[in-house]
């Protein structure tokens, strides 16, 4: 096989793994074949081998394939040597064991807003967010964190190329508007937001340093508006940024 077969087979053989989502979490040939656009013959081929290497699981019943086991032991294979998850995730239990609502850990990845870590909330109605969840960098406090906190030529190329389009009636869709908020959010070191992108949910949150003074990631927490009165939404600021800071001081002599 040469050289371009065998990278037009791995990019292929990562799509194929991407296509899963909590929305998708079982996909049939004729699915992968209408969401790529790849020949079935192509596709089986890879699918078989995905699943001979435990990959991928198959229903034969059903003729339908999921993720396999492998998956998961190399993601837990991460989750344990990763530094910025096995440093934090002790912060993130301990704020939400303290504040009882739901916590995140949040980086920018392709350009959107990306759920590394979660804390579910102690409360009967409570915010739901899981690893790997997305959103644009405009909307909602995890998000407009990292946004504000990118290089400026980051955030002026993406804010160019990026329509701001409502999630909620309190998205903020104007542009000047949003730089201007940006401006303050780096200025007083935590972004808040309430309802923007989910409506009835309030959100705060803090960025993350490494020992060069960049941002690697953001801490949030989130909580439906109607339990955050402006005592706790200050309790929610004053927490989440002090954990931040404590987070980031152990990046300060680390070696990455």
């Amino acid at each position: 096989m040469s050289a371009d077969n065998s990278m037009q087979t791995i990019s292929r053989t990562i799509q194929i793994l991407r296509s899963f989502s909590r929305e998708e979490k079982e996909l049939s040939l004729a699915e992968f074949h209408h969401k790529l656009g790849l020949s079935k013959s192509s596709l089986q081929r890879i699918l078989n081998t995905l699943v001979n290497y435990g990959f991928l699981e198959k229903d034969e019943k059903r003729k339908t394939y999921r993720l396999g086991n492998e998956l998961y032991y190399l993601g837990k294979l991460v989750e344990e040597h990763s530094h910025l998850l096995t440093v934090t995730k002790p912060y993130l239990k301990t704020v939400r064991d303290r504040l009882g609502e739901s916590v995140y850990l949040n980086i920018v990845e392709h350009g959107e807003r990306k759920c590394i870590a979660f804390e579910e909330g102690k409360h009967d109605l409570m915010t739901i967010s899981y690893i790997g969840q997305t959103s644009p960098l405009y909307a909602g406090a995890s998000a407009k964190l990292l946004l504000a906190y990118q290089p400026p030529e980051k955030m002026t190329q993406y804010l160019e190329q990026t329509a701001l389009r409502p999630l909620t009636n309190a998205t903020v869709t104007d542009k000047d508007k949003l730089l201007e908020e940006l401006r303050e959010i780096r200025t007083r070191g935590y972004a808040s937001s309430r309802g923007e992108r989910v409506i009835g949910v309030c959100s705060v949150s803090a960025p993350i340093f490494n020992r060069w003074g960049e941002t690697i990631a953001g801490v949030s927490i989130s909580a439906p508006i109607i339990r955050v009165p402006e005592d706790t939404y200050r309790e929610f600021v004053r927490i989440i940024t002090e954990t931040a800071r404590k987070i980031s001081e152990e990046f300060k002599f680390a070696d990455s």
